[in-house]
């Protein structure tokens, strides 16, 4: 299977959407949600509301945390991503990046989804990981198969009818 090179060991592959969508988030991070809580903070202790045993201050102190942990995180993400060239996304087979139409076998029902990485998987937009159960039962197939996997509702079985960018 050609799937595309992947420069050095650990790499993550992302869609350009996906990169894009990873950016925003760390940007806002950065410029909107890091500046609020330091104001907050801020403000709040300029005016004697925080005591030490404060929850208050306790909570907006985690946040805080919270926001510098995801911050961490999706740096490091963009250090070991590779953004895939949409000429790199297989059509011949399911792989990082193909949108896939399938059909519910037992119930006659179509619908898409695009594979992509874990860290960039979106069930709600159809943007499912190559390391879920549907995801890893399509992947590396061809249009025409089909194939079974089990979910918490029992045993599903789709066929791929087709595989495009």
């Amino acid at each position: 299977m050609n799937e595309p090179e992947i420069e050095g060991a650990g790499s993550l592959l992302l869609t350009p959407e996906g990169y894009q969508s990873l950016q925003t988030e760390l940007e806002h991070l950065t410029m909107v949600k890091r500046p609020e809580i330091a104001d907050r903070i801020r403000e709040s202790l300029e005016h004697g509301e925080f005591s030490e045993d404060n929850s208050e201050l306790d909570e907006v102190k985690f946040e805080q945390a919270m926001v510098e942990s995801r911050m961490q995180e999706l740096k490091g993400i963009f250090g070991n991503a590779q953004i895939l060239d949409p000429e790199q996304i297989p059509t011949d087979h399911v792989g990082i990046g193909s949108v896939v139409k399938l059909s519910d076998v037992d119930i006659d029902d179509e619908f898409d989804v695009r594979v992509v990485a874990s860290i960039e998987a979106d069930p709600n937009k159809d943007l499912i990981s190559n390391e879920s159960p549907m995801g890893t039962a399509v992947f590396g197939h061809r249009v025409g198969d089909t194939v079974e996997f089990d979910t918490p509702d029992g045993k599903k079985r789709y066929k791929i009818l087709s595989i495009r960018r």
